[in-house]
């Protein structure tokens, strides 16, 4: 039996053994699964772990980068950042509710707030759990160092830029303005954000286990890139005087003044009235941040004669010279009858343009055609967008030609049943004022980043529109708007000028009708005549009292062309008006007693014209005189025309207030009244012509 036992426990293991075993087998297991769970988190998991370990040591702040510079063509700021301070409250280091009410209360008396809902925030901030509340962002240095000198628990102050436009209201519909958050709103704040905002940086605070800082460290931000924009400061100040000045007193609704290089495309000046200062845009209703140069849609008017004039010579169907039957003032298109503002006989084709007659652009658009004529008012630019680097642009209104009625050709040859922009009509007057060749207008000539590299510079769409003798055709039937057409009052003082003046009545909303009350007053010129410098629109919208174009808009032209033609290094191109002064002035010492009570009676009914018209002051450059832009009258003595050009005996008899019987053409070789006689407004001079052998 013995035996027996002692052969069975043999072959039996040990118990110990096998508790060993199952010891050893648990505490492997349980090393794997440890194992597992680890390499499942530091791979799988790893992550998500230290983003936690990070917030619960770690506190970022985003630190705003500084936005790019605005410059103007003379790199002079135009918009720039500077640094302001920001307020913000960590709600967890306000560890009693006298604390929250503490920090409530001081803050509030700075910064104006309510101080109850100030202390609701707070505490619902430290209930959820939050580590970051803002207070007030960009203060002015003065609340942001009495804040400083409270010494609260738990407030914090963080260094922010700030955008700061210099000259306040000066191209403020160009620039656009920034919110808040620091992003573009409007202008080329807006369409350039992404480029001139940068990259931000991160400020990294470390934190104890009691949530007290105790190190920190920086990725500092990346400024944003500088925008070269083609404005020049000095053009658009005076373009805004001179508007702002005419909106006033013609008390109108808003106006429009466009400055453009039609060679280059660039935009010297883009001003509207109202206006708004960027650096407090609340203070404004929205409707004065509209940007009306290419928001505002209206007809254009007798400015549009330009395409049906253009069109029937391009396409050889007149001349300039040509003769045309204005039908004494009345022109009847399917069933509808179309008048001029006066009665015409048979004119030149030049003379109609001066002298606006419907019923001349009526029928050169029906000798043009409604598909041609379509092809040529896209060619000038109208029914599109010009791309302008400014949000909100319109292009206009133009319906296909599909839906013109039989009587449209007749509307639309003078400016009517369609919308364009004061943008648009700029830049199809650059094409006339560039040998016929259209630039795409623009506002930004380059792009540099922060260390001054240029990465961008504008190369502008280019075509032709009409050949170089359209053009120039064109602008010597302009010169002859404002020479003896309706724009006598855009003559400039020692330079050329040409131009069409438009007068377009507004639709009633009401009675959808066209108002008899409400218009739209424009001007488009150039000068000079022979070589444009500067293409000006002016448009004034609802104009109370006068309203034709060549009352409200012309005088506004030729403000702002005499005042920066010389700034920009133009030449003067004409001296008989000064001449035909000086004559004057010389010879009023012989004149009778009765020839000196007509002056001084003349001379008051030109200073009481002078103060009807907008005008803005400068100081003249030569002996510091002041002057005043307007066209003067005073002369009362016959100048010396012989070997005169017929340009210049047109302008020096219109600066006269004279009327003009030419023969012949060349250079002047008789004249009546003789030189030195005493003339009146109205009176006609007689001029022959001939050329030299």
């Amino acid at each position: 039996m013995l035996a027996r036992l002692s052969a069975e426990s043999k072959t039996r293991p040990d118990a110990s053994i096998r508790r060993a075993l199952l010891v050893a087998a648990f505490i492997v297991c349980w090393m794997l699964a440890i194992s597992v769970r680890l390499v499942y988190l530091q791979i799988s998991d790893h992550e998500r772990l230290v983003g936690r370990a990070q917030r619960q040591q770690q506190f970022a702040l985003e630190t705003g980068p500084e936005r790019g510079h605005l410059l103007d063509r003379q790199d002079r700021e135009l918009a720039r950042s500077i640094q302001t301070a920001s307020l913000f409250v960590d709600p967890a280091e306000l560890e009693t509710p006298g604390d929250i009410a503490c920090v409530a209360v001081r803050v509030a008396s700075v910064l104006n707030l309510d101080e109850k809902r100030l202390i609701g925030q707070l505490a619902q901030a430290k209930d959820g759990g939050r580590r970051f509340l803002w207070l007030a962002r960009r203060m002015s240095a003065d609340q942001a160092g009495k804040i400083r000198g409270f010494g609260l628990p738990g407030v914090h102050f963080r260094t922010e830029p700030k955008r700061f436009y210099p000259n306040g209201s000066l191209a403020a519909h160009v620039l656009g303005f920034v919110g808040l958050d620091g992003a573009g709103l409007g202008g080329v704040e807006q369409v350039y954000n992404e480029k001139i905002t940068g990259e931000a940086g991160k400020l990294f605070v470390e934190k104890d286990s009691s949530g007290n800082a105790y190190e920190s460290f920086e990725l500092p931000s990346k400024p944003g890139q500088t925008i070269v924009l083609t404005i020049d400061q000095s053009v658009q100040y005076r373009a805004e005087q001179a508007l702002g000045a005419a909106v006033k007193k013609s008390r109108a609704k808003s106006g429009t003044a466009i400055v453009l290089d039609p060679h280059s495309g660039e935009i010297l000046a883009l001003a509207n009235a109202p206006t708004f200062d960027p650096n407090d845009v609340g203070a404004v209703w929205p409707e004065a941040r509209s940007n009306w140069a290419l928001q505002n849609i209206y007809e254009p008017g007798s400015t549009f004669k330009i395409v049906s004039f253009s069109a029937a010579i391009e396409k050889g169907l007149v001349k300039p010279e040509d003769r045309i039957d204005c039908q004494m003032g009345a022109i009847t298109i399917a069933g509808r009858t179309i008048r001029d503002h006066r009665r015409f006989g048979t004119l030149t084709i030049a003379n109609a343009l001066a002298k606006s007659s419907n019923v001349a652009a009526i029928k050169l658009g029906l000798r043009v055609g409604d598909a041609t004529m379509h092809n040529f008012i896209t060619r000038f630019g109208f029914g599109s967008r010009t791309g302008i680097e400014l949000p909100g642009e319109t292009p206009g209104l133009l319906r296909p030609v599909t839906r013109w009625q039989a009587s449209s050709i007749g509307s639309i040859a003078i400016g009517q049943e369609l919308g364009v922009t004061p943008l648009q009509m700029a830049a199809a007057f650059g094409v006339l004022a560039n040998d016929g060749v259209r630039v795409a207008p623009h506002l930004v000539r380059e792009i540099r980043t922060s260390s001054g590299t240029s990465v961008y510079r504008s190369t502008p769409e280019q075509r032709r529109v009409v050949t170089p003798e359209t053009a120039r055709a064109l602008r010597g039937m302009l010169e002859e708007v404002t020479v003896n057409g309706t724009a006598r009052m855009a003559q400039l003082d020692g330079y050329s000028a040409a131009g069409k003046t438009g007068t377009a009545q507004k639709i009633d909303p009401k009675t959808k009708t066209y108002s008899r009350t409400k218009h739209v007053a424009s001007f488009v010129g150039f000068a000079p005549v022979d070589n444009p410098a500067v293409v000006i629109i002016v448009v004034i919208d609802e104009p109370a009292g006068a309203y034709h174009g060549g009352d409200v808009a012309a005088p506004v032209f030729r403000e702002i062309a005499e005042q920066i033609l010389p700034d920009l290094g133009i030449a003067p191109d004409t001296k008989l008006s000064v001449e035909s002064e000086q004559v004057a002035q010389s010879t009023q010492t012989v004149q009778s007693p009765e020839a000196a009570k007509a002056q001084e009676a003349r001379t008051r009914l030109e200073e009481q014209r002078k103060a009807t018209l907008p005008s803005v002051a400068r100081r003249d450059g030569r002996d510091g005189e002041i002057v005043y832009a307007a066209a003067s009258n005073k002369a009362v003595l016959m100048p010396d025309l012989r070997g005169r050009s017929v340009r210049d005996v047109a302008r020096a008899c219109a600066h006269l207030g004279m009327q003009v019987e030419a023969r012949g053409d060349g250079r002047v070789i008789r004249q009546s009244p003789a030189p030195g006689s005493e003339v009146g407004s109205g009176q006609v001079v007689s001029v022959d012509f001939a050329r030299a052998n």
